[in-house]
């Protein structure tokens, strides 16, 4: 059974004026196409064929550049359209809430260490919140398209939060801003799903 590129759970525009639908729609319909196609070939005829994506990326070789950059990409995105709402922003609650707390010590003290993470990952990657078995919480980056799945990243635990900050992403509406589209980022992140993720992956 092959990858399949996902339907977004909210129209192009429904991110606005955070995350603008032209950059949304090239995102989903070139970028995150471009891994699942990309994927399904880079499997067909291995022993990779029929396995799941979480499977394939625990166990990767990581020297598989095609299965590394698009296994990955096709992953990543997957997270990132879901933690992600016309209706977000806020902030957690819950023992997510918690959770935060004890690990940064504040929401804002956690929103401060993510943008961080996001802002200083040189040239392309991602940040991530990831949570460990037992409940705790960490934040670290990835470079490109490897994400905390994968082995030896040095970035443990399950990612429940993940943020793109591949230029594609957000250069479009804010140029050389990352920053700015970090902090824009706050405002439509479904912490609603990014809880469920909490509780699943705990």
């Amino acid at each position: 059974m092959a990858f399949e590129l996902p339907k977004l759970p909210y129209a192009y525009d429904a991110l606005e004026p955070h995350i603008d639908a032209r950059t949304m729609e090239i995102h989903h319909t070139k970028h995150h196409n471009g891994y699942t196609t990309k994927l399904n070939g880079a499997i067909e005829g291995t022993d990779l064929e029929g396995k799941g994506i979480e499977d394939i990326l625990s166990g990767l070789d990581m020297s598989n550049a095609a299965v590394r950059n698009n296994g990955g990409g096709f992953f990543n995105h997957n997270l990132f359209w879901e933690v992600m709402s016309p209706n977000g922003g806020g902030k957690p609650s819950g023992e997510l809430a918690s959770a935060i707390d004890e690990a940064f010590g504040s929401f804002d003290a956690f929103k401060e260490k993510f943008a961080s993470a996001a802002a200083t990952r040189f040239g392309s990657g991602w940040a991530w919140l990831c949570v460990h078995k037992g409940g705790k919480v960490e934040i670290c980056s990835t470079p490109n398209q490897d994400n905390p799945i994968m082995p030896g990243v040095g970035c443990g635990g399950y990612p429940i939060l993940g943020l793109d900050v591949w230029e594609h992403a957000y250069y479009l509406h804010y140029q050389n801003r990352r920053p700015e589209y970090i902090s824009e980022f706050f405002s439509v992140i479904n912490w609603d799903k990014v809880s469920e993720n909490y509780a699943a992956s705990k």
